[in-house]
C-alpha cells in the first residue's frame, strides 16, 4: 500500500509540475519613438506561420533609447522557440494586417530573419535553455515597404489529357509574376483584389487565366472540332480565414472573352497551411459547377462535327469534385519555389462524352520567383 502511494504522489507530481521555462531577453535595435511593443514567443510551426496563437505574449510601453534597448519575456517555453516583436502603433492589442491578411505594423523576428511570405518557423527559431542566459536581437522592419512585394520569374500552367487516343497534356509556359499589396494579390495566373471586408472575411473581385482544353491534332478523335482555347475568367469570390489555418473559399468566374460561350465556373474549397521545414503545404478539397457552355466548349460533340463513332453529344452543366495539394518552398529569403497541384473527378456528364476516355484530370501550375 505505501509503495502504491509514493506511485501516485509521483506521478501527481509530474502531472502537475510546471513545463520547463525559461527568460528571454529581446534587444531591439531600431526602437520607433512611441508605441506600445508586443513581443511573442512561438514553440509551433503552424502557430507560427500565421502568427496567431503565441504560446507567451507580452505587451510593454516602448522606451525610447539607444539601439539595444531590451525587454525580458519570464516564463516562456524552453527549447526550439521563435520570437515575433511587433509595434501596436494604434494600441488596438491586435497585429494589423492587410486586407489579404500580411502585417501592416512594423515589426520584427528572431535571427533577424525578414521573410517575403509565410514565415519559415526553422529559419526564425534558436534554442532556449532553462536557467541560463537567453538573448535575441530584433530589427523592426515593414513587410509590403512602401509599394508592396513584387517578385518576378518563370512559372508554367498546364493539365492532362482525358480524351480519346491523345497523350499529350496541355503545358504553357509563362511569366510568373507576384504581387503583395494592402487588396492586391497577385500569383501566377491567379489574381484577387479586396473590395469589401476584413483580413479574416473580405468579397475580392478574382480573376484567373484558364488553359485551353486540346488541340484538334492531340488525337485523330478530336480532328474536325478545332483547338481549344485559353481564356480569361473574371469573377467575385468571398474568403473566410477561420481559426487555425483553416480558409474556406466559395466563387464565381465568367469567360469575359468569350472563348468559351461566354460560361462560367463556380468553385468552393476549404483548405489548411502546414509548416516542414522551409516548405508551407496547403492541402485543399473542392467542389466544382461549370456551366453547360464552357462543359460542352471542352467535352461535347456539336451536331456539325458528329461522325460515325463519335456522335453528337451534348454535356450540359456538371459537378466536379477535386483535391489538391499547394507548396511553397523558400529557397532564401528572396527566392521562392510555389507549386499547385489538383486532381479533379470528372462526373458521369462528362466521362459519357465519346471522345472522353478519362475520368479525372490532374491540373497544376509551378514557378520559381525572385521577391524584391
Amino acid at each position: 500500500m505505501k509503495t502504491l502511494l509514493v506511485v501516485v504522489a509521483l506521478l501527481s507530481l509530474f502531472r502537475f509540475a510546471p513545463a520547463s521555462a525559461a527568460d528571454i531577453t529581446v534587444r531591439l535595435q531600431n526602437p520607433p519613438p512611441e508605441g506600445d511593443l508586443v513581443i511573442q514567443v512561438y514553440d509551433n510551426a503552424d502557430a507560427f506561420g500565421d502568427f496567431r496563437r503565441p504560446a507567451r505574449e507580452m505587451r510593454f510601453a516602448i522606451q525610447p533609447g539607444e539601439p539595444g534597448e531590451a525587454y525580458v519575456i519570464p516564463d516562456a517555453p524552453a527549447g526550439q522557440v521563435a520570437v515575433l516583436a511587433y509595434v501596436d502603433e494604434n494600441k488596438n492589442r491586435a497585429l494589423d494586417r492587410s486586407f489579404i491578411g500580411i502585417p501592416r505594423e512594423p515589426l520584427g523576428l528572431s535571427n533577424n530573419y525578414q521573410p517575403k511570405g509565410p514565415p519559415s518557423f526553422q529559419r526564425a527559431s534558436f534554442p532556449v535553455a532553462e536557467g541560463q542566459a537567453n538573448y535575441v536581437d530584433i530589427e523592426l522592419y515593414s513587410v509590403l515597404g512602401d509599394a508592396g512585394q513584387w517578385g518576378v520569374g518563370l512559372g508554367a500552367v498546364g493539365r492532362s489529357s482525358p480524351y480519346v487516343g491523345s497523350d499529350t497534356n496541355v503545358v504553357q509556359v509563362i511569366p510568373a509574376i507576384t504581387y503583395f499589396g494592402e487588396r492586391l494579390q497577385w500569383v501566377g495566373p491567379n489574381l484577387r483584389y479586396g473590395i469589401a471586408g476584413s483580413d479574416r472575411l473580405r468579397l475580392a473581385v478574382t480573376a484567373s487565366y484558364r488553359v485551353g482544353a486540346y488541340e484538334e491534332d492531340d488525337s485523330p478523335n478530336l480532328e474536325g472540332l478545332g483547338d481549344r482555347d485559353s481564356t480569361v475568367m473574371l469573377g467575385l469570390g468571398v474568403i473566410y480565414e477561420g481559426p487555425y489555418g483553416i480558409e474556406l473559399d466559395f466563387g464565381y468566374q465568367n469567360d469575359v472573352l468569350d472563348n468559351v460561350g461566354g460560361g462560367g465556373i463556380a468553385a468552393a474549397s476549404v483548405s489548411r497551411g502546414f509548416q516542414f521545414g522551409n516548405i508551407r503545404l496547403n492541402p485543399a478539397l473542392g467542389v466544382n459547377w461549370t456551366s453547360s457552355s464552357v462543359a460542352d466548349y471542352d467535352f461535347g460533340v456539336p451536331q456539325s462535327a458528329a461522325l460515325p463513332g463519335r456522335p453528337a453529344y451534348d454535356v450540359g452543366s456538371s459537378i466536379t469534385v477535386e483535391a489538391g495539394v499547394g507548396a511553397l518552398w523558400e529557397l532564401t529569403e528572396n527566392w521562392r519555389v510555389a507549386l499547385n497541384v489538383a486532381w479533379e473527378n470528372l462526373d458521369s456528364e462528362i466521362t459519357d462524352s465519346p471522345i472522353v476516355d478519362e475520368d479525372y484530370v490532374i491540373k497544376g501550375f509551378t514557378a520559381i520567383t525572385y521577391t524584391f
